[in-house]
């Protein structure tokens, strides 16, 4: 491979890690095409960008970025492919499902500005809360004092009209 072909790559990697908050670190080695084939389409459907690194680039463009990713270093050995995404728990509940087999098997990870290193890690992954999740969690606890003055405003409405009822009955 060219050296202008290595640093377009870089640059790239670089643009990505830029890009995109979170990103997932997997050992593909082991998939055959059919498998390869078919974790790319659940990767495109669930809006995770996969790419095919080598170890020494992908290097390169750590050591370029902004952000010190030195804890991931030791995690580039191997066949790599990079999971990039804008949901920090989307490719740990994809990887989940492949846990069983064994392939991809998950390396790392840097997500909410946190780095998660080794196999031992996808379960605390997959309960990160997504930024959605935590605002319709916020939104329900904000709307559950609400409803219930609401449900006691409604419950005191009737009460009264019972007791306007009762007081024209006793007349």
């Amino acid at each position: 491979m060219k050296k202008e072909v290595k640093d377009t790559i870089i640059v790239e990697l670089g643009e990505n890690l830029k890009k995109y908050p979170h990103f997932y670190l997997v050992d593909v080695t082991g998939l055959n095409a059919e498998k390869t084939s078919d974790l790319r389409r659940k990767c495109f459907k669930s809006e995770i960008k996969m790419v095919v690194v080598k170890n020494k680039l992908l290097h390169k463009a750590f050591e370029a970025s902004e952000i010190d990713f030195e804890p991931l270093y030791g995690c580039l050995k191997g066949n790599t492919a990079l999971l990039f995404c804008e949901t920090a728990n989307v490719p740990a509940k994809l990887l989940k499902e492949y846990k069983k087999e064994g392939i991809p098997a998950f390396k790392a990870a840097y997500a909410e500005e946190g780095f998660f290193v080794g196999a031992d890690k996808l379960e605390e992954l997959v309960s990160i809360k997504s930024k959605n999740e935590l605002i319709a969690d916020v939104m329900a606890l904000l709307q559950s004092p609400i409803k219930t003055v609401v449900s006691g405003l409604n419950a005191g409405g009737k009460i009264h009209g019972l007791l306007d009822a009762i007081a024209e009955r006793n007349k």
